[in-house]
This record gives structure tokens, C-alpha cells and sequence, in this order.
């Protein structure tokens, strides 16, 4: 009983073209989705099939306590991600926890045009530019799981907009928007 994807898969499972795919999300699910599909591309060998894992964000008109515009989250509740589909990265994605599908029917999911990607991307890069820390800085976490814990950054990945933060002696990964410097 295999899934078929008739315009993605060749004979042998082995899938199609590289682009970005929207998944759909439990709402307020979307960096955890993308944490847990981070690991599992670690895990299990997937980087030549999935690529890259986004969620969009842009500047709202909100102030945080520091005078600081927040970040909000483009399209809540989906996540993008640039991948070849086929048989196994399909099932990796779709039985990820805390996701409910791709965009396009069940088992077809509809790639992004270059464009639209394109679009969406820019105002996700436009955030992550204005990263304000460096390694070295000392940042209080909020919003994730080390809320109001204290930490030095060990290591920045402006790309996909994370940094490696030493916690009591722990190494932890959150979000740059996630984090203030102290």
C-alpha cells in the first residue's frame, strides 16, 4: 500500500523537482514543527531531500518592554519548506507532530511558483538582517521552552535565523526572535 504521486514520483519513488511547499500547522505549532523537522532531516539523513524549513516572519506594529517592534508570523499556522518530494521525504514531513498536511491535495502536494516563494522569503530575510546580538552576547530567552532563562550566544546562523545559546552548561537552539540582549 504505497502513496503515489503521479506528477512528482518516477517509477522508482525517487521524486521530482527541488521546490518550496507549504505545510498547514496546529495553530501557534509552527516553530515547534519546524524544530521537530529540523531534528528528524538531522536524524535521519534527509539534507540532499529536504533542504530548508521556514517560518515567516515580518516586523508588526507591537512594541515589546524594550521599545522593540515584535516579529509576527506571516501565514500562522504554515510553515514552508524547500524540498524534493517523493516517497520518504513526503512521509517524513507529513508525519511530523504538529502537522496536518500540505497545501494541495493529500497526496499532490502544489509547489510554490519561484515568484511567490521569492516574495514570501524576502520579507522572512528582511527580519532575520536585523539580527541584533553577536557571538559573545549575553540574551534572555522568551517564548520557548528556556523562557526567561539567561544565556551567551555561541553561535549564529543568520540564514535560518537561530542561535546557539549556552544555558547553565546547555547548549539550546531558538529562534532570534526569541531572544533579547541583556
Amino acid at each position: 500500500m504505497g502513496t503515489k504521486f503521479s506528477s512528482f514520483m518516477d517509477e522508482d519513488g525517487q521524486g521530482g523537482t527541488r521546490a518550496w511547499y507549504v505545510i498547514h500547522t496546529y495553530s501557534g505549532y509552527e516553530n515547534k514543527v519546524k524544530a521537530n523537522l529540523e531534528s528528524k532531516i538531522a536524524s535521519q539523513g534527509l539534507g540532499d531531500e529536504i533542504f530548508n524549513v521556514v517560518v515567516p516572519m515580518e516586523e508588526s506594529d507591537e512594541v515589546d518592554r524594550q521599545g522593540k517592534k515584535k516579529l509576527a508570523k506571516v501565514f500562522p499556522g504554515y510553515v514552508l519548506v524547500d524540498m524534493i518530494v517523493n516517497t520518504r521525504s513526503w512521509y517524513v514531513v507529513r508525519n511530523t507532530q504538529g502537522v496536518t498536511g500540505f497545501v494541495g491535495s493529500e497526496k499532490e502536494p502544489i509547489p510554490l511558483s519561484d515568484e511567490e516563494a521569492q516574495r514570501i522569503l524576502s520579507t522572512a530575510q528582511k527580519t532575520t538582517v536585523k539580527l541584533s546580538v553577536q557571538v559573545g552576547d549575553t540574551v534572555r530567552i522568551n517564548g520557548s521552552w528556556y523562557d526567561g532563562y539567561t544565556g551567551d550566544v555561541l553561535e549564529i546562523d543568520a540564514e535560518k535565523g537561530l542561535l546557539k545559546i549556552s544555558v547553565s552548561g546547555t547548549v539550546v537552539e531558538v529562534e532570534a526572535s526569541q531572544v533579547e540582549k541583556v
